[in-house]
């Protein structure tokens, strides 16, 4: 996966947030990268890229609480 232009990422966050500025958010407008980072940080964030079919995956697991325990 090559480095991700992060200049060009929009970073969302789940409309369920509080507002409370403790939310992952996410980028899924670059080809081929998935990027997370926390909010709390914003732009000094680290961020973690992976594949758009990986978040995905993550994503399901979540919805489907395969993650729990």
């Amino acid at each position: 996966m090559n480095s991700p232009d992060l200049g060009q990422a929009r970073w969302r966050k789940s409309t369920r947030s509080n507002g409370g500025g403790e939310c992952v958010e996410v980028a899924q407008n670059l080809p081929g990268t998935a990027l997370l980072r926390d909010s709390k940080l914003g732009a000094d964030s680290p961020v973690l890229a992976v594949s758009p079919e990986r978040f995905a995956t993550f994503v399901a697991a979540l919805k489907s609480d395969r993650l729990d325990g």
